[in-house]
Parts: structure tokens; sequence; C-alpha cells
């Protein structure tokens, strides 16, 4: 089977229609994307494989009793499937821009005398909760820059974690494990599908 690579214009990136015409190709089903709309075909891929992301942290959720469900990983499984070649969605742009997040989270946490308040739903915002997350939105956002590690979902791991749902060590600890899980997931299935997806992944080119 040729390279996705070659079948593809130099100048577009990777998509989700490329990953699809990889397993349509590797599985001798090639035809079938001729026979149906490129849209839906790409919409049903999408859907699978934000289902299986999920089930597969429900599984071992279920098998540890530990969470491992959590918001921030439903747009890094979107980048996972939808453009994965993009340097935000390399193992390590995902692997480090959720700790950075998680650090920032859980010390700004700390440092406002947060972790036995309650989740912000739950408690209401006062000022500290308002410094709290603006503080460790900023951190994250600037230190993935200074690394050059940039993951737009790590925006949404040190929010959960500033705004009081997670509070406690073991449950961040458990936030990183499943980011582990869904990288490896994205491997398996970007390479089945052809890609030539990173283990790890150079930093993204400096701005």
């Amino acid at each position: 089977m040729a390279g996705i690579d070659e079948q593809r214009p130099a100048a577009r990136p990777l998509q989700t229609g490329d990953i699809v015409r990889g397993f349509l190709a590797r599985f001798r089903l090639a035809r079938l994307q001729e026979r149906l709309p490129d849209r839906p075909v790409v919409a049903a891929f999408a859907l699978i494989n934000g289902f299986l992301s999920i089930a597969i942290m429900a599984v071992a959720a279920l098998a540890t009793g530990q969470p491992f469900v959590f918001p921030s990983l439903g747009p890094t499984a979107f980048l996972f499937f939808y453009t994965p070649m993009a340097p935000a969605a390399s193992p390590r742009n995902a692997f480090i821009g959720h700790l950075i997040g998680a650090a920032a989270g859980f010390g700004c946490l700390l440092a406002f005398g947060l972790q036995d308040e309650g989740p912000a739903t739950a408690v209401g915002v006062g000022w500290e909760r308002v410094i709290a997350a603006a503080l460790s939105l900023g951190l994250t956002s600037g230190v993935m820059i200074l690394v050059n590690a940039p993951h737009p979902p790590a925006g949404a791991t040190t929010l959960i974690i500033s705004l009081g749902v997670l509070t406690e060590f073991e449950e961040v600890a458990v936030l990183m494990v499943a980011v582990v899980l869904l990288t490896m997931q994205a491997f398996a299935i970007n390479r089945l599908a052809g890609l030539p997806y990173p283990v790890w992944s150079k930093p993204a080119p400096k701005p």
C-alpha cells in the first residue's frame, strides 16, 4: 500500500480523511469510499473513535475504581484523530501540555488555600478562586509556549483543577495516566492507518 504522504498534495496537512483512506486501503475496502459521500464516512470514523476513546477510559475507571474520564481528554482525542500530524497533536505536546496544566492548576489550588473548599460549581466563586483560575491558565499558556509544546486542551486541564473539580494529588496522577492511555490509542490507530505518527515528536517550530 502506498504511504499516505504519497497520496495527497504536499502542501495539505494530514487530516481525518487521510486516516480513513488509509484504513480502507489497508483492509481492501477502498471502493467503499468511492460509493459513499466523503463527509459521512469521515464523520462515522470520528464518531467511532470518540466512542472508543471514552469507552477505554470508562473501562479503566470500572476496573480500578479511579476517575479516568476527564473532560479535557475529549478535545485531545479530537486533535489526535482530526489533525494527527499537527505539532499540537503529537504525544510530546499532549503529555507535556497536560502536565504543565496539571502542575499549574494544582500549584494555584494550594497557593490560595483552596484544596478543601470544594468545586466552584458547588460552593461559588470568590476572589481567591478567580485569581487562582486566571493565574493557572496564564501560567499554562505561557509555559507551554516557553517550552515549545502547545496543546490547547491543557487549558481545560488546568481549569478543572484550579476550579476545584480535582483536589488531590492522586486524582491529578490518574489524569496523567489517562493522557498516556489515550495517546497510546492514538498511536495504534494512526499507525494502523499508515500514518507516520510520531512516537514522541520534535518540538513545534518556534514562532
